[in-house]
């Protein structure tokens, strides 16, 4: 096989300093180097590659064409050797997993459980990070990530963990009192809009379905929807998922018939290039089965 052609790292490292900041000087303090070196090495480059990298204006530099599609590539090839240094580095200091998640996800269901996961792996450094967007795999020190939704994702190595439907769901106080003989009967939960109660209710109590637009209580997160619910004011119609370990644990009880089957699931996903890294592996398989202990919650419940 020929040798690579490729340009000397130094004149890249550079380059892509230099661009981030468009300024040959920062780029030099970061580098830790003088600002006649960076200017050579990337006049340098420039000479091997035929073409200009930067406008040199008058108190401004500015990337051309060229140099800007040449950023975006090399970026992206240092955050994958990123990204490889770090996981050998963590090899090198001891095992450890990191995985990104919902807030929400993240709240009610996966934190009260992952006591339960350090104690059947404690040599296992876990790193929780939360957030409302997919992560990047290239750009992110992120190992996998659980996401709620349609999938699969083109580039991803993507494993459904479970299905989810809505349930109506309210602290045990208010499920023996006759209003609770229906859901409109109480205060009724919403998330962002009427919509979930309006569909509930036009399946389950049509006699009650213009109930959902009366006044309640509307809720920008679903965890929040679900802190009213146990703290007794009212009734929200919540994934299953989300409101399982509050009725596992009783602060919850689920009086009235869940709704359909959503479109969306729970998945892991991962760069293709980890699905069998051994961590990931530990962690899907303890997710499956912590998925299959609600699956068997929620057989008993709808058994009783």
């Amino acid at each position: 096989m020929a040798a690579r052609k490729l340009p000397s790292l130094h004149a890249l490292r550079a380059f892509e300093a230099a661009a981030r900041h468009c300024s040959f000087t920062l780029a030099a303090q970061e580098l830790h180097v003088t600002q006649g070196a960076v200017s050579h090495q990337i006049k340098a480059l420039e000479d091997e590659l035929g073409r200009a990298l930067f406008e040199r204006l008058p108190n401004q530099l500015r990337l051309t064409r060229p140099g800007h599609d040449y950023l975006t590539a090399l970026s992206e090839a240092f955050d994958r050797i990123e990204r490889a240094t770090a996981q050998l580095d963590a090899v090198a200091l001891g095992q450890r997993l990191a995985i990104s998640s919902s807030p929400n996800f993240s709240a009610k269901w996966l934190v009260p459980r992952l006591g339960d996961f350090t104690r059947r792996h404690p040599g296992l450094e876990l790193r929780l990070e939360q957030s409302e967007g997919h992560v990047n795999f290239v750009r992110e020190d992120i190992d996998a990530a659980i996401r709620y939704g349609i999938g699969p994702w083109p580039g991803l190595t993507c494993l459904r963990l479970a299905d989810e439907f809505l349930l109506p769901v309210c602290a045990p106080s208010l499920a023996d009192v006759p209003a609770a003989q229906r859901p409109a009967g109480l205060t009724l939960l919403h998330l962002d809009d009427r919509q979930a109660w309006t569909d509930w209710l036009a399946e389950h109590d049509r006699a009650a379905s213009n109930m959902a637009r009366m006044p309640g209580i509307v809720f920008n997160h679903e965890s929040a929807v679900i802190d009213a619910a146990v703290a007794g004011q009212g009734v929200a119609l919540a994934r299953w998922s989300l409101v399982a370990q509050a009725l596992r644990e009783g602060k919850l009880t689920a009086p009235f018939p869940p709704g359909a089957q959503l479109e969306q699931a729970y998945w892991l996903v991962c760069p293709e290039a980890r699905e069998h890294d051994d961590n990931i592996t530990l962690f899907l398989l303890w997710l499956q089965q912590s998925f299959d202990d609600d699956r068997r919650l929620r057989e008993a419940l709808t058994a009783t």
